[in-house]
């Protein structure tokens, strides 16, 4: 699933209306974070993840392993922010041009 510049900016633009629904701090990407992130994908198609500064991963690098192992695209990675996106199965909310 590949996302074009039109659908990007679309998803950039819902996703800069909400607040960050995860942390990720010194404990870096667990299994219960990738479990939790697929489950609120899910349900809502579009998460932020906050990074935190204790967190020593670099952020491109830890979106971009929390996007495959959560099978969603990183839309966008902004300061220490990640935006990951996932069409739900059963809840589609978010229609893309």
């Amino acid at each position: 699933m590949a996302l074009n510049s039109k659908q990007r900016s679309v998803l950039i633009g819902l996703a800069s209306k909400e607040d960050a629904l995860f942390q990720v701090g010194k404990a870096g990407i667990t299994p219960e974070v990738c479990e939790a992130v697929s489950d609120a994908l899910e349900a809502r198609e579009l998460v932020k993840i906050k990074f935190l500064k204790n967190c020593f991963d670099d952020v491109r690098e830890a979106g971009e392993t929390l996007s495959g192992r959560t099978r969603s695209e990183l839309v966008k990675v902004i300061g220490r922010t990640a935006i990951l996106y996932r069409p739900s199965k059963e809840h589609k909310r978010i229609e893309l041009p």
